[in-house]
């Protein structure tokens, strides 16, 4: 794994970034008070002591933070004989700030946190700091946090990736020019950071195109914690002021769907006729791209993002020098660098499904082609 780490630097993958805010994330949570004093109902096993600690964020947002990570990263640990306490915050920040506060009162070297918000983000950074404790900040920047590294995606990139997705399903309905296509966006968290950079990426695309006249601007509005039940609430309330919505630009799989089952309830029904976009290259969204639902998904290959933030625990660990040429991302409202490392993700639609996803073992074609959508993994080659 050293050597995979190092080998990522060389293809030019660790990039130097300066990332931009514009929610209130880092106000979140209770940063006031002694760290240590805080009390919690939240354990721990003890699995991750003279190891690693490690904190998902919830289970709802996306089906990763259950599944993916918490696989990858078990693997990773057990091949080095690291050991590793894996737990799931479920979307409450105070069970996050407990989680990590037994874990590193359990002996944990190292702690690897996807932050639920800035604010008990900072908060767990802060503790881990008196403890003299390295925090890595995985997937999601914690703003003003302060994290020792960062390892993520090209946030802006998946963005960017979506829109230019997006206008190109657009562009092959061959949709009137006058009145000019509504697009509709439906952001992630506006306690994600992450969410804000998707936005800048996708909105750095599309505003030239409303400038123009080419496309009008839509309903465009945060789903609070990701929530796919929400993210449908005020995807029916987004058609509802807009019936002539032509694209939704949804920032994952999940809200995605959320809008995918609100347009199927539309008389007459509007699913396959309005181009959607997503991200993370779910079972579900998968299904869906295959269905014709959904125009794109975006991949960002966990495996490969687990490993790389595994690696450096690991080495963190065994009090290894830090041999990688990393690169550093700029935290906007701290102003501080903080050593990074950005992976590539990859645009995915049915033609390149089983390229691009199946083919590197994220998905199982399994488990994309049950009954329902057999005759469809057939037509891509997904299935025999």
């Amino acid at each position: 794994m050293r050597k995979a780490l190092i080998g990522l630097a060389a293809a030019g993958l660790m990039t130097s970034v300066t990332l931009t805010a514009c929610d209130g994330g880092s106000g979140d949570g209770d940063t006031s008070g002694s760290n240590d004093t805080f009390s919690s109902t939240a354990s721990s096993s003890g699995e991750g002591r003279n190891g690693v600690g490690v904190v998902m964020p919830d289970t709802q947002s996306s089906t990763r933070w259950s599944k993916d990570d918490p696989t990858y990263l078990k693997a990773a640990f057990k091949r080095a004989n690291v050991p590793v306490e894996i737990q799931n915050a479920q979307g409450d920040a105070e069970q996050f700030k407990g989680i990590a506060k037994a874990m590193l009162d359990s002996g944990v070297k190292v702690l690897i946190i996807a932050n639920l918000d800035s604010g008990s983000g900072k908060w767990v950074i802060d503790l881990a700091r008196s403890r003299k404790v390295p925090v890595i900040d995985y997937d999601r920047l914690t703003l003003n946090g302060g994290a020792d590294f960062y390892v993520s995606f090209d946030n802006e990139l998946v963005g960017r990736k979506q829109a230019e997705g997006l206008i190109k399903c657009l562009d092959a309905k061959n949709l009137p020019a006058k009145p000019a296509p509504v697009i509709a966006e439906l952001n992630g968290s506006p306690t994600d950071n992450n969410a804000t950079l998707f936005k800048a990426g996708y909105d750095s695309v599309l505003q030239p195109k409303f400038d123009s006249g080419a496309y009008t601007k839509g309903p465009d509005q945060f789903v609070p914690a990701w929530d796919n039940k929400e993210g449908a609430k005020i995807f029916t309330q987004m058609l509802q002021q807009w019936p002539n919505i032509a694209g939704v630009l949804s920032a994952n799989d999940g809200l995605g769907a959320a809008a995918i089952s609100v347009m199927k309830t539309a008389k007459p029904p509007l699913n396959g006729k309005v181009p959607v976009t997503g991200q993370d290259a779910t079972v579900e969204g998968l299904q869906n791209i295959l269905a014709g639902d959904q125009c794109m998904t975006v991949f960002k290959n966990t495996k490969t993002e687990a490993d790389a933030a595994a690696d450096l625990a690991i080495q963190l660990v065994k009090g290894q020098k830090q041999t990688a040429q990393m690169g550093k991302v700029k935290d906007p409202e701290s102003g501080a660098y903080i050593p990074s490392l950005l992976l590539p993700p990859i645009s995915v639609t049915a033609d390149n499904i089983y390229k691009d996803v199946v083919a590197t073992g994220a998905v199982k074609a399994a488990d994309i082609c049950t009954d329902k959508f057999l005759a469809l993994c057939k037509d891509h080659k997904l299935a025999q």
